[in-house]
């Protein structure tokens, strides 16, 4: 048993590693070939004044001169290092870059996720609760129309009408210049940027606790409960909701990279500085070095919550790990 576990998690672990590596040879490739001067992120306008003999210089300075196969082994063995090389726009190493803004994307990215799963919770049980009544065929309507406007197009609604048109919220960045310090003053910045978030997905995850409630209200053991007279409160709440509460886990942790991905937007929109916005940057100008530590952090995000994903279902469902093994085995002994 206890050489099934080690093996498990360093199958796990070299999945993770090799995923790593597969993303980070696709991204260094793919951002080399596409379109751009890169040169223009570093030295800005003076390129096009630059002679052939200073451009072959510049190129050589940033190690843009070697084929790209020997500038990706290059890089990588000064990223196994802990040297990721500096930003071509800012002029300092990558790793400073994304330590001053990642924190920002925490806060917004970290209380848009815990309000949208707490708030689809009480929703998702709302709607269960009055199924098919009024405030049930309410919610469906607007939640259906809400989850169906493109993020970008909902901010830039939300800033033409609170910001523009009541001027009741800024509608840019993290904090106004000079009150960096002040909470209540980024607390005014996070409103707008959070609100989006959390409604380009409540919806989306509230219905799905709906539906899982339902299936669970029709299951035949509810109908047992309900012929020894027990409430339908206490069905709902001790019994149905229970029972949904480790797949939703589960879909928490799935969901990780859909968040991500829509504050990441949301950033762009808003002006806010964080790991989005600078993402946009970096690939935009053509900031290989910078762009390169931001593809692999959010794609290991996205697989660490994967491999958590299926770490919850594997101990929901015990079956999914039986077969994981018994086809472990078959492979094995062909």
């Amino acid at each position: 048993m206890k050489k099934n576990k080690v093996w498990y998690v360093t199958k796990k672990l070299l999945i993770f590693l090799v995923s790593l590596l597969l993303l980070s040879v696709i991204t260094f490739y793919i951002s080399r070939l596409a379109p751009g001067d890169p040169l223009v992120s570093y030295y800005g306008d003076r390129v096009e004044k630059m002679s052939t003999q200073e451009r072959a210089w510049a190129e050589e300075k940033l190690g843009l001169h070697d084929p790209i196969t020997v500038q990706y082994i290059r890089w990588l063995g000064n990223a196994l290092h802990g040297d990721f090389g500096i930003s071509y726009k800012y002029k300092t190493d990558v790793l400073e870059v994304i330590t001053g803004r990642i924190g920002n994307t925490l806060i917004l990215g970290g209380v848009g996720f815990v309000l949208i799963f707490v708030l689809a919770l009480l929703l998702g049980v709302w709607c269960a609760w009055y199924e098919d009544r009024l405030p049930d065929q309410i919610i469906c309507r607007i939640g259906t129309v809400s989850s169906c406007i493109p993020e970008f197009w909902m901010s830039l609604l939300f800033i033409l009408i609170f910001s523009v048109q009541l001027r009741l919220l800024p509608s840019s960045g993290a904090y106004t210049i000079g009150k960096s310090d002040d909470i209540l003053n980024r607390i005014q910045h996070l409103i707008l940027p959070i609100t989006i978030v959390v409604l380009g997905h409540l919806w989306y995850y509230a219905y799905m606790v709906r539906n899982k409630l339902l299936e669970e209200v029709r299951s035949d053991y509810v109908l047992l409960a309900k012929s020894k007279g027990l409430d339908k409160r206490k069905i709902l709440f001790c019994h149905c909701l229970r029972n949904i509460l480790p797949s939703y886990l589960s879909i928490m942790a799935i969901s990780v990279p859909h968040v991500l991905g829509g504050t990441y937007i949301i950033e762009t929109v808003f002006s806010y500085p964080g790991i989005g916005t600078l993402s946009y940057e970096s690939a935009r100008y053509k900031d290989y070095n910078l762009l390169m530590v931001l593809c692999i952090l959010s794609g290991a995000i996205v697989i660490l919550c994967n491999m958590v994903a299926q770490a919850i279902n594997e101990h929901i469902d015990p079956r999914i790990r039986a077969n994981e093994m018994t086809e472990e085995s078959e492979v094995v002994k062909r």
